[in-house]
């Protein structure tokens, strides 16, 4: 078995796909719809296996039930829960009137964007700041804080995924709450995650490679969503910035990090 696995830049995409293709490898698991297109761009058999946003408004597949071609995977409803998300993080601080959010340039819907930049729920204006590599991420956190963000909600992102810790060294240095994208995050250091367990989803997109590995057609196989979320905080990361969670807010929580 050949089994290969790639951290590289966005525009080192279609190389790679390109290696892949050539090597004869079984399936390709892309992470991310610009990975995803790339390797759509190389091949038409090659089964491809992907984890992003939304796999139908992205172009990837047909449809849910259906997807078609040589790509299948798991659409992860990032629009919804990044909104979701933001409704969670107003509640966390509720006196805020300024908010950012950083999302990753190669991903994020330019409606989405526009969306983001409109809204003023409860009062509080969002500002965002777009990232196109990760050298950029830090920069962009410190002009939201300079800016005047109050709080900062992490899109979910490869590349913001990849870049975490980064994340959260870089938020407790600005003591800059932060909202992440699955409650693994706030059990690794950050100060709060809602959304589906990352784990979760790999083990989904695992029992897909299963059935395509024995000879099931990818087109065949459905794209699969996720189908329960949990919301951590993590107390302690809350200490280390001198912010306080609301009781209320902690209570909901379905896990809480206290050391």
């Amino acid at each position: 078995m050949d089994s290969r696995g790639y951290a590289v830049r966005t525009e080192q995409f279609p190389a790679v796909a390109a290696e892949l293709v050539k090597a004869q490898v079984d399936a390709i698991l892309a992470g991310g719809a610009a990975a995803a297109r790339a390797a759509q761009a190389a091949t038409r058999t090659i089964p491809i296996l992907t984890l992003t946003d939304d796999m139908v408004a992205q172009g990837l597949v047909a449809s849910l039930a259906r997807p078609g071609g040589n790509t299948t995977g798991i659409s992860i409803l990032a629009t919804e829960l990044d909104s979701k998300r933001q409704e969670i993080l107003m509640e966390m601080v509720p006196a805020g009137r300024r908010m950012a959010v950083l999302a990753d340039a190669n991903t994020a819907a330019p409606q989405n964007m526009r969306r983001y930049r409109r809204r003023r729920a409860r009062g509080v204006e969002l500002a965002v700041h777009l990232v196109e590599r990760p050298e950029r991420i830090g920069p962009q956190i410190e002009e939201a804080r300079r800016a005047g963000a109050e709080a900062l909600n992490v899109l979910a992102s490869p590349i913001l995924y990849a870049r975490r810790l980064d994340i959260f060294e870089r938020t407790a240095a600005l003591r800059l709450p932060a909202m992440y994208q699955s409650p693994e995050f706030a059990e690794e250091g950050g100060l709060i995650g809602y959304g589906p367990r990352i784990t979760q989803m790999f083990r989904q997109l695992a029992r897909q490679l299963a059935k395509v590995l024995s000879g099931e057609k990818v087109s065949d196989v459905p794209v699969e969503q996720p189908t329960t979320f949990a919301l951590a905080i993590n107390l302690q990361a809350a200490k280390a910035i001198g912010f306080e969670v609301p009781p209320s807010l902690v209570l909901r929580a379905d896990k809480v990090i206290e050391e």
